[in-house]
C-alpha cells in the first residue's frame, strides 16, 4: 500500500460515485453544521447588541427571534421549491445564471465564495475561542490550536464525503441532544415553577442600561441586533448547493436533510430565547474579563455546573469548531461550478483520489490558514460579512425561481411557487438592506469592496478561455503541404549514455540533428569535440546517416540558457520559415524523491525558459533516462 493510500485511502473508481454519495443522516454532519451552530451565538450576536438597554433588552429578544423564525421558515419553503425544480443543484449561482443572466449568478458566486470562506475560519476561530474561555492557561497557543483544527477538517475532506459524514456524525448530534434535552429540562422546570424558576447556578447580573429606550436610537440599536442575529441563517444555502452529494432520490433527501436542519435550528432558537427570558439572562461584554456566554449561562441556570454542563459546552464548542465543514462541503463544489463555465481554471473541475474537488479544498484551506494567520486566531471582526453574502445571495436565488416560475406557468401550482419566492425575495432583500446599513461601519463595506475584485478575476479567467478557444479552433481539413522534417537541437553537457540515448531519438526524428555544447572551459570543449568525431560522427558515417553536427558555443560569463537561445535564434534564420526546429532535452529523472535535490535541474529549467518564449516554431520534447537503484542503465 503506498503513502497516499495509507493516508487518504485508496482511490475511489469514478463508477462508484454513487456509492460515496450519502442520505439525510449523514447529510446534516456534512451541509449543516454552520446552521446547526448558529444556534450558538445567533441568539447571543443580538442579545450583545441590546446590552446598552440593560434589562429592558430581555423585552425586545423575543420578537427579534420571532422575526428571524419566520424569515427562517420562508427560506425553508422557497429552497424546497429550488430544490425540485433544480434536481442537480440549485444554488444561488445556477438559478441566477439561468434565470437573472451571467452578471447576477456571477455576483450571486462571489457572494457565496467570500461567505464560505468566512464561515470556515471565523467558525473554527469561534470554537477555538470558546475553548479558551473554558480553559484560559491554552490563550497562547489560540492560532496553533485554529490551524491544527484546520488541517484536521481539511484532511477528514480529503478523504471524501461519506468519511467526512461519518466523522463529523457523534459531535453534530452529540451537540443536538446535549442542547436539546437541556432545553426540554428548563421548559420542563420553568411549567412546574409556574413560569418563574429557581436558577440552579445564579447568571450573571445585567448591566444597568446606558441608553434610554424610545425614538431612532431604539430602532437603530433594534436593527443592529437583528442584523446581527440574521448570521443564525448562514447555513440555509448549503444543502441547496450541495445536491450532487445526495444519492438517489437527490431531492427528497435533500428536502428531508433541510428539514432536519431548519426544524432543529428553529427550536434551539425558539427555546434558548424563551428560557433567556425565563432566567433572565442577558448578554455579557465579549471583551470584558467576566465574560461568560448565553449559552453557559442558560445550562448551568437549567442544570448546575456539574458534568452535564461541561457535556453540553464540549459538544458546542465541538461544533461551533468544526462548523467549518458547511464551507468545505459546498465551497470546492461552487468552484466546480465556476470552472465548468469557464469563470475559474479548468483544474477546479477535476476530481481527486476520493472523488473530492481537491483544489477547492486545498484552496479554502490557504484562505482561511491566511485569515486565521492574519488576524491571530481571532476573527470575530469578520462576524460582520457573514450575513451580507449570505443574504445577497438568497435574494438573488429567490429573485431568479420568481423569473423561473413566471417562464414554467404551466408546471403544477406554479402560481403559488411564484408567490412563495416572491415572499421570500422580498424578505430577503429586505433583510439584506438592514444588514448593510446596520453592519457597514463594522466591516461589512469590506464585502462590497471585495465583490468587485472577485468578479473581475471571473471576467479574466472567462476572457482567457474565450481568447485561446477562439486561437485553436476547428481549423478544417489537415494541412498536408510543407511537411520537412524539423531540425533537431540536442543540447550537449557531455558525452554520456544519457545524450547517447536522446541522440539515437533525434536520429529517428530527421536527418538533420545538430548537437549544441554550450562552453565554459575550452579544453573541455575540446575534448567533447574528439569525443564526438570518435563516437558520433564516425558511427554515423560507417552507418550511411547524415552524421550529426555539434556545435560549440563559447559562454565567457557562464551562462546556460541564453546562449543556446541565441543558437536557436540563428538556425530560425538560416533555416526556411515553413521548417520547425524541435529542442530535444536529455534529462535525468530520479527514482525517489529524496534524489531530486542531489542533482541540477537544468532540464526542467530549460524547458521553461522555451516554452515562455511562446514560440510555434519552437517544439520542446523530453528524453528522460530513469535513474535505477539496481544497476540498471536505464534503457
Amino acid at each position: 500500500m503506498s503513502f497516499m493510500d495509507t493516508l487518504l485511502g485508496k482511490p475511489i473508481a469514478s463508477q462508484d460515485a454513487e456509492e460515496e454519495k450519502i442520505g439525510p443522516l449523514a447529510a446534516v454532519p456534512v451541509l449543516g453544521l454552520d446552521g446547526l451552530a448558529s444556534a450558538a451565538y445567533g441568539p447571543e450576536a443580538a442579545m450583545t447588541v441590546l446590552i446598552p438597554l440593560g434589562a429592558v433588552a430581555l423585552v425586545y429578544v423575543g420578537p427579534i427571534i420571532l422575526i428571524l423564525l419566520a424569515l427562517l421558515a420562508v427560506l425553508y419553503i422557497s429552497y424546497r421549491q429550488t430544490m425540485a425544480a433544480y434536481p442537480l443543484g440549485g444554488g444561488s449561482y445556477t438559478v441566477s445564471k439561468e434565470n437573472l443572466g451571467v452578471r447576477a449568478g456571477l455576483i450571486a458566486a462571489a457572494a457565496l465564495l467570500l461567505d464560505y470562506v468566512l464561515v470556515a475560519a471565523v467558525g473554527i476561530s469561534a470554537g477555538v475561542g470558546a475553548l479558551l474561555s473554558a480553559f484560559p492557561a491554552l490563550g497562547e497557543y489560540r492560532l496553533v490550536l485554529c490551524l491544527a483544527i484546520l488541517a484536521l477538517i481539511t484532511y477528514i475532506n480529503l478523504r471524501g464525503v461519506k468519511e467526512s459524514g461519518i466523522a463529523f456524525s457523534l459531535p453534530t448530534y452529540g451537540f443536538i441532544a446535549a442542547l436539546g434535552l437541556t432545553i426540554v429540562i428548563g421548559l420542563v422546570k420553568t411549567v412546574m415553577a409556574g413560569g418563574s424558576p429557581e436558577p440552579v447556578v445564579a447568571p450573571s447580573p445585567i448591566e444597568e442600561a446606558t441608553q434610554k429606550g424610545g425614538g431612532v436610537a431604539l430602532l437603530w440599536l433594534l436593527m443592529r441586533a437583528f442584523a446581527s442575529g440574521c448570521t443564525a441563517m448562514t447555513g440555509v444555502e448549503a444543502v441547496s448547493n450541495g445536491m450532487g452529494a445526495f444519492r438517489k432520490p437527490a431531492v427528497p433527501n435533500a428536502q428531508a436533510t433541510l428539514t432536519i436542519i431548519v426544524g432543529v435550528l428553529a427550536l434551539l432558537l425558539a427555546g434558548i430565547a424563551y428560557l433567556a427570558g425565563v432566567y433572565h439572562i442577558g448578554a455579557t461584554p465579549p471583551e470584558g474579563s467576566g465574560y461568560d456566554s448565553v449559552l453557559s449561562q442558560l445550562t448551568k441556570a437549567i442544570t448546575g455546573g456539574g458534568w452535564w454542563y461541561y457535556s453540553v459546552m464540549l459538544f458546542t464548542l465541538a461544533v461551533l469548531a468544526l462548523s467549518a465543514n458547511t464551507g468545505f462541503a459546498d465551497f470546492p463544489r461552487l468552484c466546480r461550478l465556476l470552472a465548468e463555465d469557464d469563470h475559474l481554471p479548468h483544474a477546479f473541475a477535476n476530481r481527486g483520489r476520493r472523488l473530492v474537488y481537491t483544489l477547492g479544498i486545498g484552496i479554502l484551506a490557504t484562505l482561511c490558514a491566511v485569515l486565521l494567520i492574519a488576524f491571530g486566531g481571532v476573527t470575530d471582526r469578520l462576524i460582520p460579512l457573514f450575513a451580507v453574502g449570505a443574504f445577497g445571495a438568497f435574494t438573488l436565488s429567490q429573485a431568479g425561481m420568481v423569473v423561473y416560475w413566471k417562464r414554467n406557468k404551466d408546471q403544477p401550482h406554479a402560481a403559488t411557487s411564484l408567490l412563495i419566492n416572491g415572499l421570500g425575495a422580498v424578505c430577503t432583500g429586505v433583510a439584506l438592506v438592514v444588514v448593510l446599513v446596520a453592519k457597514f461601519v463594522e466591516g461589512a463595506w469590506v464585502t462590497l469592496l471585495l465583490m468587485p475584485v472577485i468578479l473581475g478575476v471571473f471576467y479574466r479567467v472567462h476572457a482567457h478561455y474565450v481568447r485561446v478557444a477562439k486561437e485553436v479552433e476547428n481549423p478544417g481539413a489537415l494541412d498536408v503541404s510543407d511537411l520537412w522534417p524539423p531540425v533537431v537541437v540536442l543540447p550537449v553537457k557531455e558525452w554520456d549514455a544519457i545524450t547517447e540515448r536522446a541522440l539515437r531519438f533525434a536520429l529517428r526524428l530527421s536527418p538533420d540533428v545538430v548537437g549544441v555544447h554550450v562552453s565554459t572551459d575550452s579544453a573541455e570543449a575540446f575534448a567533447l569535440q574528439e569525443q564526438w568525431r570518435e563516437f558520433v560522427t564516425e558511427p554515423a558515417t560507417a552507418a550511411g546517416l547524415n552524421p550529426p553536427r555539434l556545435a560549440v558555443v563559447s559562454s565567457p560569463y557562464r551562462r546556460l540558457f541564453n546562449p543556446l537561445l541565441d543558437y536557436i535564434n540563428f538556425l530560425k534564420r538560416e533555416i526556411p520559415e515553413n521548417r520547425q526546429i524541435a529542442v530535444v532535452i536529455p534529462e535525468l529523472v530520479e527514482s525517489h524523491w529524496s534524489q531530486y535535490l542531489l542533482h541540477n535541474q537544468r532540464a526542467t529549467g530549460l524547458k521553461a525558459a522555451l516554452l515562455l518564449r511562446g514560440d510555434n516554431r519552437v517544439v520542446v520534447i523530453n528524453v528522460p533516462w530513469y535513474l535505477e537503484t539496481k544497476g540498471s542503465k536505464g534503457k
